[in-house]
């Protein structure tokens, strides 16, 4: 069933079960499953998952499901019917973790809320993850990734000064996961200290909000929003994209004083520009930033790429390449610290980025990505249902 089934890792011995669709609860699992944890997923007959239709990349198989999926048991399960929420709960019994992010008022509707489920078994953690949180105005509204940008205020700062834009990852969603994943972590912490668990919620819009904060104290302490500045950083000078000679993009970023007169006197080649009366503190550079930025754009126009990028190094000043997602897959970071690992999928193998957490010699679990219903029969076997009765099921498309 697994290939390393994380024996070993520091999570080996929990058991959840996650009632889970789309991202940031598949996320937050996923990163248990990665840390050893046992992790059923339940999915509804013949569709499962709809994260597993978003698209077809990955050999027919969608780059979500991919991403989030790994290691964990798929069993699928028609919920809704008298036998399987028996069954359901069952798992539930035996299980150290519930994971859901269900619509409004689902969980409860099958006896899962975090209440119930704690009263029958206080050492339990059920961790819910909703849009806009359990209760409050908005409780019952729907929350997508694009919608809660747009709402925390994300949106209004990303883009260029013409256009708004979207961020090009989920980012509402996996700020949800992270704090669900970290929420858990520290409720293993405290029932191994006093044998209680814990209901934990987070929200999508409230785990983007702590994200707005430093935004937030900008706009709350000025009486002003930050500009949009495309590639530029809205608050820092000189920070963003340079065309070289050769037509290269490269970025940089000045973080403080030091920096800025170390890139004055070694890239730029005229020291006085450090303690120009326009330039002089960061405050100043984004006041003066169109002169300050034609001014810079002008040395990297004499410059070509490679002797731009080995001045910048002996001033010290950071800078990068602007990547394609196919240069990001060869970074020689990645290839050099050997971060990549083969995982198996219905469709084939494909590479994955190891966690990015490190426990030294212990490898994360890097296990197939399952087909829908993989470990029914598997994980039915287990809570004593004959071959007979698990036919019977799945021939009334129970599971």
């Amino acid at each position: 069933m697994a290939k390393n089934g994380g024996a070993g890792l520091p999570l080996a011995g929990i058991t959840v079960v996650t009632l889970e669709h789309a991202v940031a609860a598949p996320f937050a699992t996923r990163q248990l499953a990665d840390l050893g944890a046992r992790v059923i997923k339940i999915e509804r007959p013949g569709t499962g998952d709809f994260a597993r239709q978003y698209d077809e990349s990955v050999g027919g198989l969608s780059s979500y499901f991919v991403w989030l999926n790994r290691s964990k048991e798929s069993v699928t399960l028609d919920v809704k019917s008298p036998e399987g929420r028996d069954i359901l709960h069952q798992l539930v019994g035996r299980a150290d973790v519930l994971v859901q992010n269900l619509g409004p008022g689902a969980a409860d509707r099958l006896g899962l809320g975090a209440a119930a489920v704690r009263e029958r078994d206080p050492s339990k953690i059920v961790l819910s993850i909703t849009g806009w949180g359990s209760d409050g105005p908005w409780a019952q509204r729907k929350a997508y990734d694009l919608l809660v940008q747009c709402e925390a205020g994300l949106v209004s700062l990303t883009g260029s000064p013409d256009e708004p834009a979207r961020v090009g990852i989920s980012v509402a969603d996996i700020a949800a996961g992270m704090y669900g994943f970290s929420g858990v972590l520290a409720a293993l912490y405290q029932r191994r200290a006093t044998g209680e668990g814990a209901a934990l919620e987070v929200s999508l819009f409230e785990a983007l909000a702590e994200w707005m904060g430093q935004p937030a104290h900008y706009t709350a302490g000025s009486g002003r929003q930050q500009p949009r500045a495309g590639a530029q950083h809205a608050t820092i000078a000189p920070y963003g994209p340079f065309t070289t000679r050769d037509g290269h993009t490269i970025l940089i970023s000045i973080q403080n004083e030091a920096e800025w007169t170390r890139f004055c006197d070694t890239f730029l080649a005229a020291p006085e520009t450090a303690t120009d009366e326009r330039f002089a503190t960061n405050t100043l550079r984004v006041a003066n930033r169109t002169v300050l930025d034609k001014l810079v754009a002008g040395r990297f126009g004499e410059l070509d790429a490679a002797p731009a990028t080995a001045l910048l190094d002996l001033a010290g000043t950071a800078n990068a390449g602007l990547n394609t997602v196919s240069q990001f897959l060869a970074h020689p970071v990645l290839g050099e610290r050997d971060r990549w690992r083969d995982v198996a999928t219905p469709a084939g193998t494909v590479r994955a980025l190891l966690p990015p957490i490190s426990f030294g010699h212990d490898e994360p679990r890097m296990d197939p990505v399952p087909a829908l219903g993989d470990h029914t029969g598997h994980v039915l076997k287990e809570l004593g249902l004959s071959p007979a009765a698990i036919a019977a099921l799945h021939d009334r498309h129970i599971t």
